[in-house]
């Protein structure tokens, strides 16, 4: 049964950092788009950044771009964000994802999610 378990989310002021891990219990993890997205209260779950299966080319939303890093160690099976100059915008509950073969931004094309971890960011 695939598994994708997320953690490193927590408190943190605005400003600060924070490092998001998702370890991922995936055959053949190397052949998968590993995608993060987020999802804040009242609003829809949106793209964050992804890092393709192809040899780690890496997409970001607007939003983030110049703040975070998506990354992947393909031998730990494990994704990571790396988040910096945090904004109290940057509050959701923070879910990875997993797709074979694709490359996109679209939640739609990602067939595996984890649970999630909360990142709050304070003002």
């Amino acid at each position: 049964q695939v598994q994708l378990v997320e953690s490193g989310g927590e408190l943190v002021q605005s400003g600060g950092s924070l490092r998001l891990s998702c370890a991922a219990s995936l055959q053949s993890f190397s052949t998968y788009t590993m995608g993060w997205f987020r999802q804040a209260p009242g609003k829809e779950r949106e793209f964050v950044a992804a890092i393709s299966w192809r040899g780690g080319t890496t997409y970001y939303a607007d939003s983030v771009l110049g703040r975070f890093t998506i990354s992947r160690d393909n031998a730990k099976n494990t994704v990571y964000l790396q988040m910096n100059s945090l904004k109290p915008e940057d509050t959701a509950v923070y879910y990875c994802a997993a797709g074979q073969y694709i490359t996109t931004r679209n939640r739609d094309g990602y067939d595996h999610w984890g649970q999630g971890t909360q990142v709050t960011v304070s003002s």
